[in-house]
């Protein structure tokens, strides 16, 4: 991942319990619909061979990651599938380490003052607040009161409606899932509108952040 092309657009899509043949249509509509960064949870089956396959299917279009990476050995089997950015629901010093040592953007998971300000420490290239929709955007400002120079990445419950908040409030970046990789539409070959889910989303970074400082 490129860090600097990623802050023009910092949304990343989530991709749990995809299959196979969804890859490259999925690919597709990501691609077409303008975003950047998509990642797939290492809890997928045969999450390293999509990954492979979703990196091929991108053509250098997006950079793909690796999601729910928990242990080394995920981390490991990640990398070596091509994955280019690594994504936890919590902090897991190990992964994060192995990271920032081999130059991988890396983005653990925190909630409370105490986790995200660890995550931070240990590396973390953002640190993605999750669950967000917990606390919403309210609670970024409160965070970053004390922490004014961490990054935050929101994830959990983020929406075109919601999503300016989270800007205003504070957060450099946001992520979404199963709200717009819905399990019926990808199975229905709905990719058209998985596309124009996305383009909402983007077109209301694009414009939020436009009106804040």
């Amino acid at each position: 991942m490129d860090v600097v092309r990623f802050r023009e657009l910092p949304i990343v899509g989530i991709v749990r319990g995809i299959e196979a043949n969804e890859v490259a249509p999925l690919a597709e509509a990501v691609a077409a619909a303008g975003l950047g960064a998509l990642e797939i949870t290492m809890n997928t089956e045969g999450a390293p061979g999509l990954i492979r396959s979703m990196v091929a299917a991108a053509s250098g279009r997006l950079a793909i990651g690796a999601g729910t990476v928990l242990t080394l050995d995920d981390l490991e089997a990640a990398l070596d599938a091509g994955a280019s950015f690594i994504v936890s629901p919590t902090l897991v010093p190990q992964v994060v380490e192995r990271c920032v040592a081999r130059g991988v953007p890396v983005f653990p998971g925190a909630l409370t003052p105490q986790e995200i300000h660890a995550a931070w420490t240990a590396g973390a290239t953002m640190v993605k607040v999750f669950p967000a929709a917990a606390f919403g955007p309210a609670y970024f400002r409160e965070i970053k009161g004390p922490f004014a120079d961490i990054e935050l990445l929101a994830c959990g419950g983020v929406t075109p409606e919601n999503l300016p908040a989270y800007l205003a409030h504070g957060a450099s970046a946001v992520a979404f899932g199963g709200s717009i990789f819905r399990r019926d539409w990808l199975a229905d070959g709905q990719f058209g509108r998985v596309e124009d889910e996305i383009r909402r989303l983007v077109r209301a970074w694009q414009s939020a952040s436009t009106t804040i400082p």
